[in-house]
């Protein structure tokens, strides 16, 4: 798969603005604040409909503008499509198009364009703390099974709902009359999540540690455990089963919560572990083991994709290889033999042998 035309209207800071691109790999040059992240996220959200930086759909928007617009023009599932999005600056709904058709959400559109995205960050992200590591996975399995991106904005909308119950309860003691209809709810798509991700981390623990391998020289032995509430044993177990095993956790849990005016236990507090030949690497892994472990979960993470959807999904590579030694930029563009690649860089002759190069300033193609 691959995209062949952007056309940006009012998107953060492009003005209005047309880009072709390369089905191979695709170079964007220029100095810093000038739009090269802007333009890939622009890319990412195009598949998705999710962005990698932004919280609100408004922050998207070039200031000052009431609406904006991003559109591509896709070869995909063997042939050409057309994805649109429309977005708006107050509290009107996003719209979505798919050749020309309105579509209700972004899981309509899952498979047309999935992208990976590997940026400055991501090479910290074992070290980081476990919000970073479950919107990693998050926006992994929301390309990769549109039915658990729907269940994630349920458990989160129900725990936003719960949130403001256990805040209020001090001053409004008869709003917890209905607080165990939410964590019934709560436990029943908290399930859901927990299913999902367990079977994700097994496929991504596996692929990695092939990558890894590959990376070291099988010098170390790359194991990845997924981290969920203590008292599921077996995440693999049935969905009703996961229910009651998370009901009686939040059982355990009802008076702290109370008292403390939080939700203290759920999935929403998921981790996952790396260890290399058994040493913990965020507690004793080096910044050199972090970024090889970091590079091979995003490989990871392409392969699984790549199985899912029959095709290659566009890389999306923000200034990572100036943060890597020489070595591990050989290893991650070696590893780029097919599929088409956005690769982000200050320095515009440092890979001048890679496809097409464009150069933006202020929102630009120049």
């Amino acid at each position: 798969m691959q995209l062949n035309e952007l056309y940006l209207r009012c998107f953060r800071n492009f003005e209005e603005q047309t880009l072709t691109f390369d089905p191979g790999v695709n170079l964007i040059v220029g100095q810093n604040a000038q739009g090269k992240t802007n333009l890939l996220e622009a890319v990412a959200y195009l598949g998705s409909g999710r962005s990698f930086r932004a919280m609100k759909n408004s922050e998207l928007i070039r200031f000052g503008s009431e609406f904006g617009e991003i559109e591509g023009k896709v070869h995909s599932q063997e042939r050409s499509q057309d994805l649109r999005w429309l977005l708006f600056s107050g509290c009107r709904p996003r719209q979505i198009f798919r050749n020309g058709a309105r579509k209700k959400s972004a899981s309509d559109i899952a498979g047309v364009l999935p992208t990976v995205l590997f940026c400055p960050e991501d090479l910290m992200i074992l070290k980081a703390g476990g919000a970073q590591r479950r919107r990693f996975a998050d926006n992994a399995l929301c390309q990769l099974r549109p039915n658990y991106d729907a269940a994630l904005m349920e458990y989160n909308r129900i725990l936003d709902q719960k949130s403001r119950i256990l805040k209020d309860h001090f001053d409004h003691p008869a709003v917890l009359e209905i607080l165990p209809e939410y964590n019934a709810r709560l436990c029943q798509v908290g399930a859901l999540l927990i299913s999902y991700r367990a079977r994700f981390f097994q496929a991504l623990g596996i692929e990695a540690a092939k990558f890894h391998d590959s990376f070291t020289g099988g010098k170390e032995e790359f194991r990845l455990e997924y981290q969920t509430v203590s008292n599921i044993s077996d995440p693999f177990a049935p969905v009703s089963q996961l229910t009651d095993g998370l009901n009686e956790h939040l059982n355990r849990h009802y008076r702290a919560e109370l008292e403390t005016g939080q939700c203290l236990t759920g999935p929403h507090k998921d981790d996952f572990e790396i260890t290399l030949s058994g040493i913990n690497l965020k507690s004793f892994g080096s910044q050199g083991q972090t970024r090889t472990a970091a590079i091979s979960l995003k490989l990871a993470q392409r392969e699984l994709m790549k199985r899912e959807w029959g095709e290659e999904p566009v890389l999306l590579l923000d200034d990572v290889l100036s943060e890597l030694d020489a070595g591990r930029q050989d290893f991650v563009l070696n590893k780029i033999v097919s599929g088409q690649v956005f690769i982000t860089c200050c320095e515009p002759g440092r890979f001048t042998k890679l496809g097409k190069t464009m150069e933006i300033q202020n929102g630009q193609l120049i």
